[in-house]
């Protein structure tokens, strides 16, 4: 009756010692990993990644999470392993499939990060599901597609229709990082390398799921117009972010009921490759409910709604539900 597959999802440790599982909803494919924390001391924290990201491709980031909390990643469907999805299904399929995966996982209350295009599925489920989220925390968003950035979108997916991969890399990657001079990002040359190289070289079916997802994104606004999640939420990007600007992350930051923006140093939009451990810093401390404030890269930081000058301390993390893995391959 919930869509999902009569097919019992299986499970296996993968060579780092994650888990992966297969779930289905209305017969597309995704994928969940989960990583278990050696002393976890906030809930969970689902990671829900951007365009090309798969969920094993948080690096240093997930290991930097992991001294906090358990740690969940997903392939939703148009992601990674997950099936092509095509355009036509939007931002509430991919939630449906997320709120599917957490039923079959059983975590209990998560903490998320959204970053890009994740953003849109974790800020709806906050909406849609909240006793299922703590707490959020968005990195690199905004409500639409900005005018100044959808003939640059536009134009990547000409490019790779028409095989120019090389081109087709370097327009994804000056869409994403900034390109203004004197910008002092951290690891900025060798994050502008990573992509390049990830773009040039994506698969068939990655570039589909790339075209099928950026139009997605363009035929529609990227958050809705639900009233704005209910639990304390975080925006964050780099200074420098030229895509998903400062402005409107702070403009998404005021349409939540109890909400911060904070404007990292030495950041572009890549912040979880940037300033990983920086970002899981900043946020650690706001899913724990500590002051952040005064941390040493955070630029700019607003309390934008709420009265609380600091968000009251979240559920201490356990590892409640996820539950002995099984095997399989994934």
């Amino acid at each position: 009756m919930n869509g999902s597959s009569p097919a019992r999802p299986s499970e296996a440790p993968d060579a780092e010692g994650a888990s992966v599982r297969v779930h289905r909803w209305e017969g597309y494919r995704c994928e969940s990993r989960v990583v278990r924390s050696p002393s976890p001391r906030v809930a969970p924290v689902l990671l829900v990644g951007g365009a090309l990201q798969r969920k094993e491709d948080w690096g240093r980031l997930e290991r930097e999470l992991l001294r906090h909390a358990d740690v969940v990643s997903v392939d939703l469907p148009g992601w990674g392993a997950g099936d092509p999805l095509p355009e036509r299904f939007g931002v509430d399929f991919l939630t449906e499939a997320l709120r599917h995966m957490l039923t079959e996982l059983d975590p209990g209350p998560v903490n998320v990060l959204g970053g890009s295009y994740g953003t849109a599925p974790a800020y709806r489920l906050a909406e849609l599901d909240p006793a299922r989220v703590a707490r959020l925390v968005l990195v690199g968003t905004m409500p639409a597609i900005p005018e100044h950035a959808r003939g640059l979108i536009e134009h990547t997916l000409d490019l790779f229709a028409a095989g120019r991969m090389t081109e087709f890399a370097r327009a994804g990657v000056e869409l994403l990082m900034s390109s203004t001079p004197g910008a002092d990002v951290a690891a900025g040359a060798a994050v502008r390398r990573v992509l390049l190289h990830r773009f040039a070289r994506i698969s068939p079916e990655e570039g589909l799921k790339y075209t099928e997802n950026t139009r997605r994104l363009l035929t529609g606004a990227m958050l809705g117009a639900g009233g704005g999640p209910a639990q304390p939420v975080l925006v964050t990007t780099g200074e420098h972010d030229t895509f998903t600007t400062p402005a409107l992350c702070r403009q998404v930051a005021a349409g939540c009921a109890d909400s911060w923006f904070v404007e990292v140093a030495r950041g572009d939009h890549m912040l979880h490759l940037e300033r990983a451990p920086e970002l899981v810093e900043l946020a650690a401390r706001f899913y724990a409910g500590e002051s952040f404030t005064e941390l040493p890269f955070v630029r700019r930081a607003e309390r934008v709604r709420g009265a609380a000058p600091v968000p009251a301390p979240a559920r201490a993390g356990a590892r409640a539900g996820l539950g002995p893995v099984a095997a399989h391959d994934g």
